[in-house]
C-alpha cells in the first residue's frame, strides 16, 4: 500500500526543485493544500531554499510549532471523515481520497465501527478524527481511533497536530517518508 505514495527518487529532487524556485504565492498556494495553515506555509517558505527531501520534511515537522487550537481547527475543516469519501473535484478531495484509498470500508462491520467510532470522537472532543490514513488498513486506524478516544483534549490535540503534520509531508513529498 506504501507504494502508492513512493516516489521515485527524480522526483523528489524535482519536488525540492520546484518549491524552492517557486514564487511566494505559488509555494504558499500548494502548501496550502498540504496543510491549511498560512503561519506553518510561512514557516515552511522561510526555511528556503531545501537542500533535500530530508531538509523539507524537517521544515514541514518544525515551522510554526506548535500550531494554536486555531490553526488545528481551521485546519481540520478540509479533512473528511476516516472512511467517508470526500465530496468535491478539487485537489484536497483527491489527496484524501488517495490518501483513504487503504482504508476498505466494504466490510459492513468496518464501516458501522468507523461510523460509530466518529460519532463518539465527535462528542468526546467536538472535531473530526483525524489521523494519516496513507500507508494504513481499516484495522489499524479502528485501533488508533479506540486508543485515542481515551485521551484527555489536551494531548488529543497534540496527537493531531502530529497527525496533519504528517499528513502535510506525504501531500509535500508524495511519500511516507520511509524510503
Amino acid at each position: 500500500m506504501e507504494s502508492s505514495f513512493r516516489i521515485a527518487e527524480s522526483e523528489t529532487s524535482e519536488i525540492v526543485a520546484d518549491l524552492n524556485s517557486a514564487a511566494e504565492t505559488d509555494a504558499a498556494r500548494m502548501l496550502s493544500l498540504c496543510l491549511d495553515v498560512p503561519r506553518w506555509a510561512e514557516g515552511v517558505l522561510s526555511a528556503r531554499p531545501f537542500s533535500d527531501l530530508q531538509a523539507l520534511r524537517h521544515a514541514i515537522q518544525c515551522a510554526a510549532a506548535p500550531l494554536t487550537p486555531e490553526e488545528i481547527h481551521r485546519a481540520l475543516a478540509v479533512h473528511p471523515r476516516i472512511g467517508e469519501r470526500p465530496v468535491g473535484d478539487d485537489a484536497s478531495a483527491h489527496y484524501a481520497s488517495s490518501e483513504q484509498s487503504g482504508v476498505d470500508i466494504s466490510d459492513q462491520s468496518v464501516e458501522q465501527r468507523l461510523r460509530a467510532g466518529n460519532l463518539a470522537y465527535e462528542q468526546r472532543f467536538g472535531q473530526v478524527f483525524l489521523i494519516r490514513a496513507a500507508g494504513r488498513d481499516a484495522d489499524t486506524i479502528l485501533r488508533e481511533l479506540e486508543r485515542r478516544l481515551g485521551n484527555d483534549p489536551q494531548t488529543e490535540l497534540a496527537v493531531v497536530e502530529h497527525e496533519l503534520r504528517e499528513i502535510a509531508a506525504v501531500r509535500a513529498t508524495g511519500s511516507l517518508g520511509n524510503e
